[in-house]
């Protein structure tokens, strides 16, 4: 084979490639400024006119940028190919991907089963011996052998109420002496100022329901009413801040550690279970309450607390009982105190999430939309008062100041008048809830007018907000009407403001 014969052909197919390929191309390019064209060009652009010449350099100016034009097009368009094919995730790609991550996955696992091995080996059995490898979480048979109550905090209740003896209590106060006594309480020696109004509508809310709503804007005193009390009554109040990531009943109770096989109790799982040992008024504040959805984390106890048997107020907190368990947890079931009232706190802002009317319709709402003005009031001391009294004090109102039949006989006209212009209906529970509401706010100090008034613009009126409003603003002016015609021209100012704020949404 003569090599020679080979580089001949080489170099002719290479300059025949270069002559008629890149070598054409670079000419061409060169060729595309530079030749004997332009001169002829420029020669004719010297005999031309000066208009003549100004219209020519603008048309050769846009060709020019046209030709710029093209090429930064054409350039952004290769990056932008190259951009997308770098980017483009093929299938084996992701397959790859996943199964570094299964490996991972396993890697992590096997850690975690032996750091947990490592804490079941430091632990070991509840009477002390040492766990066996690979033995697991101590079982239930063995904490139980251990002696040890699964509920510490309650048990040590069971200690401290062990020789327990109830105080002096004063069984002779009335409703009345109630309110002037605890309103001139936070004026003396708090420096908290409440219209008498608002004393008895949160005392008489007390005889209605276990859940009373305090609502309103910031800075009114709303934390502080039912603190105040529970100082007033030498008990003070429980309070539980809400927090937005409440979502069911174990963040009022606590819930059972299947690992410790101990119960984390809550404060206020601790404080209600302390309210079965006497018969002292405890509060717990829900603070903020709206803040988490309320039907998710009170939903039982919304339910529980409307039995109509307090027998019926129990709560499962554990399935099985032990024989450690604290005293009043049988079977594991925990019945609710008698003495203990929830109260919350709302603000309607952003923030907040909207009470829902399942929950309204089981509390009493009192609405705290004023500052408090300064006043002189004589000194005035805590007291001991028993949740048995004041429950007297509230069935006693009841039997004495019951509301009148005419007043009934214009209510059911009312709901009558309500259904057929609204579609709404008062409902057996609002009735109840009337019944006793009323005649404690009369033996607080108050009228019966404004106590209808109160329960009828919080309990039923308020509903008018979750209605289409401008299909019910023509109604709104004959519902007022009415409201005169059935109860008197200068009663039932509450309900006619609010429906007047009502019409000014529009």
């Amino acid at each position: 084979m003569n090599i020679q014969n080979v580089f001949t052909f080489l170099r002719a197919f290479l300059g025949a490639f270069y002559d008629n390929g890149l070598g054409a191309i670079f000419r061409g390019f060169i060729h595309m400024f530079y030749n004997e064209g332009y001169v002829e060009a420029f020669s004719l652009f010297g005999g031309m006119s000066t208009g003549e010449k100004a219209v020519g350099m603008i048309f050769v100016i846009l060709i020019v940028v046209a030709i710029i034009a093209l090429v930064v097009l054409a350039v952004f368009g290769i990056r932008k190919l190259l951009r997308i094919n770098r980017n483009v995730v093929l299938p084996q790609d992701l397959v790859e991907e996943c199964a570094n991550l299964k490996k991972q996955i396993i890697k992590m696992s096997a850690e975690k089963d032996r750091i947990l091995g490592m804490k079941v080996s430091d632990i070991g059995n509840y009477n002390g011996e040492e766990g066996e490898e690979g033995s697991g979480q101590p079982g239930e048979e063995e904490a139980k052998a251990a002696g040890e109550s699964r509920f510490y905090k309650l048990t040590e209740i069971d200690q401290l109420y062990a020789d327990y003896v109830d105080p002096m209590y004063d069984d002779s106060i009335t409703l009345e002496q109630l309110c002037d006594m605890f309103r001139n309480f936070a004026c003396s020696k708090m420096r908290l100022y409440y219209e008498p109004r608002i004393i008895r509508l949160f005392i008489a809310g007390f005889s209605t329901t276990r859940l009373l709503i305090l609502q309103g804007i910031s800075g009114t005193g709303k934390t502080s009413l039912p603190h105040a009390m529970g100082i007033f009554f030498n008990n003070p109040a429980t309070i539980a801040s809400v927090q937005p990531s409440w979502r069911d009943r174990t963040e009022l109770f606590g819930y059972f550690n299947e690992f410790t096989k101990r119960f984390n109790e809550t404060e206020v799982l601790k404080k209600m279970y302390e309210a079965t040992w006497n018969k002292n008024i405890y509060l717990t504040i829900l603070d903020e309450m709206n803040i988490a959805r309320v039907e998710y984390y009170f939903a039982e106890m919304l339910s529980i607390l409307e039995m109509p048997s307090r027998d019926e107020w129990i709560v499962d907190l554990v399935p099985s009982g032990w024989p450690n368990d604290p005293k009043h947890i049988e079977k594991g079931r925990f019945q609710l105190p008698q003495n203990m009232w929830f109260i919350g706190t709302a603000n309607n802002d952003d923030s907040t999430f909207a009470i829902s009317d399942k929950v309204y319709d089981r509390a009493m709402p009192i609405n705290i939309n004023s500052k408090g003005v300064p006043f002189e009031a004589p000194y005035q001391d805590t007291i001991w008062m028993s949740a048995t009294h004041l429950e007297d004090l509230f069935n006693e109102a009841k039997e004495k100041n019951k509301v009148s039949q005419e007043n009934l006989d214009k209510i059911n006209t009312l709901d009558d008048y309500v259904i057929k212009h609204f579609r709404l209906a008062f409902g057996n529970r609002i009735v109840k809830q009337l019944k006793e509401f009323v005649p404690s706010y009369i033996g607080c100090g108050g009228t019966e007018l404004d106590g209808l008034d109160y329960v009828l613009c919080n309990k039923i009126l308020r509903k008018f907000e979750s209605l289409n409003l401008s299909y019910i603003r023509d109604e709104i002016d004959g519902l007022c009407l009415y409201l005169s015609e059935l109860f008197g021209e200068d009663s039932m100012g509450e309900c006619k403001e609010y429906l007047q704020r009502l019409k000014k949404l529009f």
